[in-house]
């Protein structure tokens, strides 16, 4: 009998979208609670410190200290969001308190980490939407707002994003743009 464990247990002829079923349709609201603390903690930090903490590695070690809280529905991600923001708000806590500790204590921290950019494309576009329309609490829950008061400023002439890196760096001018030039 094949175990889990053993990687001749994973079936070749099992379809990719398959496999990603699970995936797709729940959500650990555990990530979420973390990488918001993980942020919050190192923003208190001094600027010299947290340039140094990476944050992907203290989310992972505080992540692997914490129970899973997984959900299918949007009932049951409220339900798991209100218990992991009351029963576990100390836990998270200091699990990202000691992945802060234990990432600045570790000499041979690599450099070489997992990118999934790959695999989750959405996040990887909101990211660059994060830096074009210079919005760093830009998430998929205010996208349309912000896209909107960009429009709104955009018509009034008050543009303030910034084009893709390596076309240009420099704020867009409405005021010296040729359409907005009156003959």
């Amino acid at each position: 009998m094949r175990s889990f464990f053993d990687d001749s247990a994973i079936d070749p002829s099992i379809q990719p979208s398959k496999q990603h079923i699970f995936i797709k349709n729940s959500r650990n609201v555990m990530e979420v609670l973390v990488v918001a603390e993980v942020e919050t903690q190192i923003q208190a930090l001094p600027a010299k410190t947290a340039r140094y903490i990476n944050p992907s590695e203290v989310t992972a070690y505080a992540l692997n200290r914490l129970p899973a809280f997984y959900a299918t529905s949007k009932r049951g991600w409220q339900r798991q969001l209100h218990r992991g923001k009351t029963e576990f708000h100390q836990k998270i806590t200091t699990a990202v308190r000691q992945g802060i500790i234990a990432v600045q204590q570790d000499p041979l921290r690599a450099d070489d980490f997992l990118d999934f950019q790959e695999e989750n494309p959405a996040q990887a576009t909101l990211q660059e939407l994060k830096v074009l329309l210079q919005e760093s609490d830009l998430s998929w829950d205010n996208l349309a707002d912000v896209v909107e008061k960009t429009l709104m400023n955009t018509l009034r002439g008050k543009i303030t994003w910034r084009k893709p890196a390596g076309l240009d760096n420099e704020i867009f001018d409405w005021e010296k743009h040729p359409h907005n030039q009156r003959g």
